[in-house]
């Protein structure tokens, strides 16, 4: 291996070669896809059990990718590597599955005894392939062939161009099942329920205040006892609430507009009505952005029958890592 001292123009047009190479891939594969692509996605809605992900070497690297990809999208999916199914591991598949099998050439020894037991079961095959004449090819019930493309790499033997367009098939498969499905962002928030993507897809019924933590008075209520409630529940504020239902807000901004006779006058005629509002089951970041863009530090949250179910305030969100 003898260096090159490349400059930083030649370094920077070998990686652009590079994502073209496999871009160019990737369109050849979109303007390929066809009956074989669709009975694959059928043959997965249809399954009754988890999508068996096969491979080695590179191809098994991706094949844990994929398998994760369709385990966060509703999928139930499991990588079986290859190697390991020979020696025991076949035992985790069943005929309620389906294999998706990876090999680029398509005559990957490893391969043989999964293949070969899915086919003694009758579990289905979908094979990804550059060849689908391959051994692999003949033996799969669905054959989804990556384009004959070159690999990306300088000397074109480092798996690049193969090993991305096999990724970007996984995610095709996945993401047409997520459509066929129905599967939307509260479903994903099920499968990923931790770290920022979790907080991002919290819901506001998670973080907010419900039942006697509530600030609420009615109109004919006093404001000294209005002022009570503000101050004991710790929110800064009141909702104005007529048979269950949210008509008005007190805030510090009606305390200061309404000084004059404030003590004389009842909540009904200090409130702001008709707030701003949001509706259980919203996404805890939406009500956030809608604090944020109105300059306020809380919003009711209301029912379906727009009845009071809770309060969030925007200190629960930042701590629920929405900040």
């Amino acid at each position: 291996m003898t260096p090159r001292a490349l400059s930083a123009d030649e370094t920077l047009s070998e990686m652009a070669r590079v994502l073209r190479v496999e871009a160019a891939a990737l369109s050849q594969m979109a303007g390929e896809l066809g009956e074989a692509q669709l009975r694959a996605v059928e043959i997965l809605e249809a399954m009754r059990g988890r999508v068996i992900v096969s491979g080695v070497g590179k191809s098994g690297h991706i094949g844990n990718k994929i398998a994760a990809t369709f385990a966060s999208t509703g999928t139930p999916a499991q990588f079986v590597h290859a190697t390991e199914a020979s020696h025991g591991d076949l035992g985790m598949v069943t005929p309620q599955d389906v294999c998706l099998v990876i090999s680029n050439s398509g005559e990957t020894s490893e391969l043989a005894d999964i293949v070969t037991y899915s086919r003694r079961f009758g579990i289905p095959l979908i094979a990804i392939t550059r060849k689908a004449e391959s051994t692999l090819g003949a033996q799969a019930d669905v054959v989804l062939q990556l384009p004959d493309a070159p690999e990306a790499c300088g000397i074109g033997m480092a798996p690049t161009t193969s090993t991305t367009a096999t990724l970007a098939m996984g995610d095709a498969l996945a993401v047409a099942l997520m459509a066929r499905r129905g599967f939307e962002r509260e479903d994903f928030k099920v499968f990923h329920p931790g770290g920022k993507l979790g907080a991002q897809l919290m819901l506001v019924d998670a973080l907010m205040h419900v039942g006697e933590a509530l600030p609420l008075v009615a109109p004919e209520t006093p404001m000294a006892e209005a002022l009570l409630t503000m101050t004991a529940k710790g929110f800064g504020l009141a909702g104005l609430v007529e048979q269950g239902r949210l008509v008005g807000i007190i805030t510090d901004g009606d305390l200061r507009r309404n000084m004059e006779g404030l003590m004389s006058r009842s909540a009904g005629e200090v409130a702001t009505r008709g707030p701003k509002v949001i509706r259980t089951g919203s996404l805890a970041s939406e009500a956030l952005h809608e604090m944020n863009s109105r300059k306020i530090s809380a919003l009711f949250v209301l029912d379906s029958a727009d009845r009071v179910a809770g309060l969030l305030h925007i200190h629960d969100c930042l701590r629920a890592g929405l900040g």
